[in-house]
């Protein structure tokens, strides 16, 4: 068993009864779990994520933190109605405000510019696959990246949107330059925060994109900016749409066409583990989207006992529906990079921008549908 895996199953041990007494110490304003409790599992915290701090008093402020989002993960363990589970994660010594600013943006006001909801063609007469999954079509779907401590979440997950359609529509795998998006972007400083729709601008406006090879992920704006004019573009795009607010129409596109981006609500994904979220609009407001991610696939659980029917009977059992989406955090978070949201109840505000490419000229006869890897 290697280091990492027994700090997670010792990590995984000591959470749950530590989080439980954080959270009532946290209420009654008892002295709470004993010290050397929490500072253990502080300490094989930041032994796992190579975690060290300038000086005592900064990494009493991070324990304090750390102590509070245990408490927060017990809560939200608590209350999700899915399949997830919270705790322990990269980011568990951030406040909520740090974890914004670092892996967020700026909350999408209004409609995306000229833009109107539609479909490119008639898929919708297509019934829905039970199940979908991009990842398992060689090509399609890239490794997981990281942006670090750039704000570009947004230019990573079109940047997978269009190696996804550009790998299935022309067979030809293909990885594209994040970081010309960031450097070149029409907004500014690209590691500030943008949305896909600038990403999407900026590969028209450059008539294409370069290869993640020709132009390196730096995780920084580069002192000179857009180099683009200096590489050859190895993918482009014909324009790009808004789908259906539908998760019926949007399961039908992503089966048919590819992975879409979408941007939803992060609140749970700071203390997410593994597991199908699947929240309330009060716990996850849908109107309030802040973390661009690539939509690459659906399906269903297995019958598993709801949390709040087990309690009433052990026989209440049911599938929970799910999205699979790719994150930007590294593969070293959630489900090896991925997570999943409960697919039909608009968790977290799936529906508010669903966006994709299209990266084929139209032609006048139908096109023959792609097939979704089950």
């Amino acid at each position: 068993m290697t280091p990492t895996v027994h700090l997670s199953c010792f990590l995984a041990l000591l959470v749950a009864s530590l989080a439980q007494g954080i959270k009532g110490s946290l209420r009654s304003q008892d002295p709470g779990p004993r010290p050397l409790e929490l500072k253990e599992v502080f300490a094989l915290f930041q032994t796992q994520y190579n975690r060290s701090y300038l000086n005592p008093a900064e990494h009493a402020r991070r324990l304090n933190i750390f102590a509070h989002n245990l408490a927060r993960a017990q809560q939200q363990q608590e209350e999700d109605l899915g399949t997830a589970k919270f705790g322990v994660t990269p980011f568990s010594d951030l406040t909520e405000e740090e974890f914004g600013q670092l892996y967020g943006h700026p909350v999408a006001a209004g409609r995306a510019p000229n833009m109107d909801r539609k479909v490119g063609s008639d898929e919708w007469s297509e019934s829905v696959p039970p199940t979908c999954d991009w990842r398992k079509k060689s090509g399609v779907i890239s490794s997981v990246k990281h942006q670090k401590n750039c704000n570009c979440c947004w230019a990573m997950a079109a940047a997978g949107n269009i190696e996804a359609l550009w790998g299935i529509k022309h067979h030809q795998p293909v990885e594209v330059s994040v970081q010309e998006l960031v450097d070149c972007t029409r907004c500014g400083n690209g590691c500030e925060g943008g949305f896909i729709w600038d990403a999407f601008i900026t590969v028209l406006n450059n008539s294409g994109l370069a290869s993640e090879k020709d132009y390196p992920y730096q995780g920084k704006v580069r002192t000179h900016k857009c180099q683009a004019k200096k590489h050859k573009n190895v993918a482009w795009i014909q324009d790009f749409i808004m789908l259906p607010d539908c998760e019926m129409k949007i399961a039908r596109y992503l089966a048919t066409e590819g992975p879409i981006t979408v941007t939803i609500n992060m609140k749970l994904l700071q203390q997410y583990q593994t597991g199908v979220i699947k929240a309330t609009s009060n716990t996850c407001d849908p109107h309030l989207v802040d973390h661009s991610v690539l939509l690459v696939g659906f399906g269903k659980s297995k019958s598993v006992a709801g949390r709040r029917a087990e309690a009433v009977s052990s026989k209440s059992r049911h599938s929970i529906p799910y999205w699979i989406l790719k994150n930007s955090w590294g593969a070293s978070w959630g489900e090896k990079g991925y997570f999943r949201l409960h697919r039909g109840s608009n968790t977290c505000g799936i529906t508010k921008y669903p966006l994709t490419a299209r990266v084929t000229h139209p032609v006048k006869r139908k096109q023959q549908l792609v097939s979704c890897p089950p």
